[in-house]
């Protein structure tokens, strides 16, 4: 087992698939942090269709997220419930 961090690209876009359902707790908050330090303020989330399972654990912890303005399944033309859009809010410059 490799426990060296990844490198993952920050574009607006994770892709869930490759990770472990252990790592998602940490690995979204994180993703979506850097989107808004970076300026990216519309996320893709990609968990897959399956059971269900992931979709729920991300929505439960989009919903607690103070940073996220909304969310919502994707439309059906590009994935529908297989992916949620988040909207997060635009970071403020610090007073000064």
């Amino acid at each position: 087992m490799d426990d060296e961090p990844i490198e993952l690209p920050i574009d607006g876009v994770l892709d869930l698939h490759t990770f472990q359902p252990r790592e998602i707790k940490d690995l979204v908050p994180d993703y979506l942090a850097e989107c808004q330090r970076r300026g990216i303020l519309r996320v893709r989330i990609i968990h897959g269709k399956g059971i269900g399972n992931l979709r729920r654990t991300v929505h439960s912890l989009l919903a607690k997220h103070p940073e996220v303005v909304e969310f919502t399944l994707d439309h059906p033309q590009f994935g529908g419930w297989g992916a949620t859009l988040v909207r997060l809010k635009a970071k403020t410059p610090p007073a000064g």
